[in-house]
């Protein structure tokens, strides 16, 4: 009786091996996660403040040792593309440690034996972490104007676009590492040396094409180097040289679809084969 209320109410009920495709278990997961998120105070300070530190700090401290180049684009400017993806790397990681969060503390095997699939919760988590760091990324774009860059309605929309697929691809990368995890302290240890390698051969502070030959073949396989270079691409368009972005936005963009596409499968494949 009272699994069929629940699947009455579900929206775009689709049946599958462990229960009922549902919108509305997706809707409460997402809504869940932004609850977390903002009554986590010291989380959204730290999420805020990091990015500024970074670029007002060590981008200054760049900038006067560096200087501008010959088209007048200071160091500031070229490292805004990998600050917003250092944002947004750091949120989707983070917040798939929810998964590991859960899993310890008993949240996690409640939802499991609820009368919805297990990829129903895969996606809540996804499109959580998604929403999540493409708010935090967006917000960083009212930092352009300040360093002399021209953001208009079009940069944004497309912006917008692009930090949704790095998004997506990393969220659902972090979200496969976490659902082998078992503790809070494991996570910790793993995603830090994943994220900081993942960082430093994006782009973000210096080009890729820079790097020696056995860096720039990992570099290419790291799905944050194809995001920030396609931020290049929107708020760098004009730049030429070493500033310039170095892969076609063609590239960037199939390369982020296919890399997500492969880590959301994988994710629902680990989810549905648990216990």
């Amino acid at each position: 009786m009272g699994s069929a209320r629940w699947r009455g109410n579900n929206a775009c009920p689709f049946q599958t091996m462990h229960g009922t495709f549902s919108l509305k278990a997706i809707y409460v997961i997402v809504l869940r996660e932004f609850k977390r998120f903002f009554r986590q105070k010291g989380r959204l300070v730290v999420t805020m403040a990091r990015p500024l530190i970074w670029l007002f700090i060590v981008g200054s401290g760049f900038t006067r040792l560096i200087g501008a180049n010959a088209t007048g684009t200071s160091y500031m400017q070229f490292i805004l593309p990998g600050i917003v993806g250092m944002t947004i790397l750091f949120s989707s990681v983070f917040s798939t440690i929810s998964v590991v969060w859960d899993r310890e503390f008993g949240f996690l095997r409640e939802m499991l034996v609820a009368p919805v699939s297990r990829v129903t919760i895969v996606f809540g988590k996804l499109i959580s972490g998604t929403l999540l760091s493409v708010s935090q990324g967006a917000a960083l774009l009212a930092v352009a104007p300040f360093l002399g860059l021209n953001v208009g309605i079009r940069e944004v929309a497309l912006m917008l676009a692009l930090m949704t697929l790095v998004s997506l691809a990393i969220t659902a990368f972090g979200l496969f590492i976490a659902s082998f995890l078992t503790s809070l302290e494991g996570f910790n240890v793993i995603m830090n040396f994943i994220v900081l390698p993942m960082f430093f051969l994006s782009g973000a502070l210096y080009p890729v094409g820079a790097l020696p030959a056995a860096l720039r073949a990992v570099s290419y396989l790291n799905p944050l180097c194809y995001g920030v270079d396609s931020f290049k691409h929107v708020l760098l368009a004009a730049q030429s040289g070493a500033l310039a972005p170095e892969l076609p936005l063609s590239l960037d963009a199939a390369y982020l679809i296919a890399f997500s596409a492969v880590f959301v499968f994988l994710s629902a494949a680990v989810f549905e084969r648990r216990k």
